[in-house]
């Protein structure tokens, strides 16, 4: 019979002790990450690390104390029920951002810093409420329906971000057609519109809304002292719309338009750019 050496006393002796010195570097190691853990834990928990002071600078419209109430809500509790979120190292940055984002749509940007290692400073830099959006359609009666009209305020962007109060009259440049609050209205083709609109206060038409319909169709609504059948201006939103300027610029100047809008404004029906150089228009 062989003598099984691999199952020698000496053998297995030696396997033993190599297992015992595996078993101590690993018991030694969890030791010290776990000293090193509670170090870093009691350090976190020091009063000269954390934030105890919330400070809310350049708001303008948006109530300081909400924005303090739902960043205390994000800085309250702990990381691992250890790390306070407070720490001044590891309190939640984009977390705040993001919150403080979806809740208050009028921010346009928000940068957070650490004061004096005591205060979480938030710079908050709010949107300009240039426009109106009022919905999908616009109302039958533009003059009587406003009042029912829950409207939206825009930035220069087309951004939709916070309920506009009612404002009688035309202080607010209005907008109609598919969009929500906090998304952008006719996002690719905004700035256009706006080109558009400004090139039509230029040729002294005062235009006070505007309506993308179906087909791919905008109307542009013209100040009236009329209660209702606002003149308007309808093109494709598809078009260039430079040219379509230009082509109306032209057409402003010549006559019989020239003479009808000087003398019979007030029974302009509409002007429609929607068939290349040709600008059709209909009086009553």
């Amino acid at each position: 019979m062989k003598r099984n050496v691999l199952n020698s006393p000496r053998l297995v002796k030696l396997k033993k002790h190599r297992r015992r010195i595996v078993f101590s570097k690993i018991f030694l190691f969890l030791i010290s990450l776990s000293v090193i853990f509670l170090s870093l834990a009691y350090i976190s928990r020091s009063e000269e690390l954390n934030i105890s002071e919330i400070r809310v600078v350049g708001n303008k419209i948006i109530d300081a104390s909400a924005v303090k109430i739902a960043v205390e809500k994000e800085i309250t509790g702990y990381y691992l029920w250890v790390f306070p979120k407070t720490n001044i190292f590891f309190y939640p940055q984009n977390k705040i951002k993001n919150d403080l984002t979806l809740q208050f749509k009028r921010l346009k940007s928000i940068t957070l810093s650490v004061k004096n290692y005591k205060t979480l400073e938030i710079s908050l830099i709010e949107r300009t409420a240039l426009y109106t959006w009022c919905g999908n359609n616009i109302p039958d009666s533009q003059v009587n329906g406003e009042k029912e009209l829950k409207c939206y305020f825009l930035d220069d962007s087309g951004y939709i971000f916070d309920e506009a109060p009612y404002f009688s009259g035309e202080v607010y440049f209005k907008f109609y057609g598919p969009a929500d609050i906090g998304t952008y209205f006719s996002k690719e083709n905004f700035k256009q519109l706006i080109y558009f609109k400004d090139a039509l206060t230029t040729m002294d038409l005062k235009p006070v809304s505007l309506s993308i319909l179906e087909n791919e169709r905008v109307k542009i609504f013209l100040s009236s002292n009329k209660t209702s059948k606002q003149p308007y201006i309808i093109f494709k939103i598809n078009s260039d719309f430079r040219k379509v300027a230009e082509n109306l610029e032209i057409a402003l100047d010549t006559e019989p338009l020239l003479s009808n809008l000087k003398n019979k404004y007030s029974s302009l029906e509409y002007i429609d750019l929607r068939y290349g150089n040709k600008v059709y228009y209909k009086f009553r």
